[in-house]
């Protein structure tokens, strides 16, 4: 199958919100009066950021996902996006394409954006996505507003993703039921975007949760100068990570990664605003601590308020990781 005609038969659709989208050297785009763009792009690699095993249907969903993230911690409204293909001779087929297309798809109808370019090439699999949004203009979430007192929230429960990956790797066992909920969160994660677009006015920094809860709160400390205080027994869990050893517990909510829940700042008197956000989502949302002045850097107390120490649970980095 040739270039041309693998994009045609997978990812060609007519121009929707593009004023020209798929099959120019160039989508062409008008911006909204009020509204500034927001961009951000990821590259997935295979053996890198996913297993060779993992169903097409699956990844296709997350290579958009994990790009989708990145726009709800903004808060901004998703627009259109990109996506460039490297592919083996063994995944140049309809087999992989097809059902690759329809998961990323799907999820890009779900949330109203439209693929307007992109590229293809022969070589490893490596997934390029760039994602495009636009939002309120001066209204974006950013890393770096949070305030001394603000409340931290996290929505939903993370840890699965990372307890799946724990399974992979051979270093625990899981119940069938148990280890197909962790995949499950592991391969196809949901972007928190109608959280984030709730947040704006709402919440004072964000970001969402890719490289581990301690890894990126740290960016947010880092970009507001403040510091934080994590109370573990306040920490959202599923029965599945529940029953695991407090070790295990430990790694998978503050370094697992791969959640992409989103991280939040807040002040306290929105605190009822935003427990009311996420009842009209349907989503769990948790203050688990509060940021401090930056001297006090990034503290973790134990259910019974102790410190714990943080030595194991930094953030992915992929230039260090195995």
């Amino acid at each position: 199958m040739g270039e041309f005609d693998l994009i045609d038969r997978f990812f060609h659709r007519p121009a929707r919100r593009a004023v020209v989208g798929v099959g120019d050297d160039c989508a062409v785009l008008q911006p909204t009066a009020g509204r500034q763009l927001t961009i951000s792009t990821d590259l997935l690699v295979e053996g890198r950021h996913f297993l060779p095993t993992v169903d097409p249907y699956r990844l296709g969903h997350k290579a958009l996902a994990v790009n989708l993230s990145d726009l709800a911690a903004c808060g901004a409204d998703p627009h259109s996006f990109l996506l460039s293909l490297s592919l083996p001779e063994s995944k140049a087929r309809p087999s992989f394409l097809k059902p690759f297309s329809q998961g990323m798809l799907a999820l890009a109808d779900l949330h109203g954006i439209e693929l307007i370019g992109g590229d293809t090439t022969s070589g490893p699999l490596t997934i390029g996505v760039t994602v495009l949004g636009e939002v309120p203009t001066g209204q974006a979430l950013l890393r770096s507003g949070a305030q001394e007192g603000d409340e931290l929230w996290v929505s939903g429960t993370p840890g699965e993703a990372r307890l799946a990956l724990e399974v992979f790797r051979g270093k625990l066992s899981l119940p069938e039921s148990g280890f197909n909920t962790a995949r499950l969160a592991m391969e196809m994660p949901q972007p928190r975007v109608a959280l984030g677009q709730a947040l704006r006015g709402v919440a004072t920094a964000a970001i969402d949760i890719s490289d581990g809860l301690i890894g990126d709160l740290n960016h947010i400390m880092a970009q507001s100068d403040v510091g934080a205080i994590i109370e573990l027994a306040r920490m959202p869990r599923t029965p599945v990570l529940t029953v695991q050893t407090v070790n295990v517990q430990r790694l998978c909510q503050l370094a697992g990664g791969d959640d992409y829940e989103l991280l939040f700042t807040a002040p306290p008197d929105r605190h009822d605003v935003v427990l009311a956000i996420g009842r009209r989502l349907g989503l769990k949302l948790t203050v688990i601590g509060r940021m401090v002045s930056a001297e006090e850097g990034v503290r973790v107390r134990d259910e019974f308020g102790h410190p714990i120490d943080l030595g194991d649970y930094g953030g992915f980095d992929h230039f260090k990781a195995e």
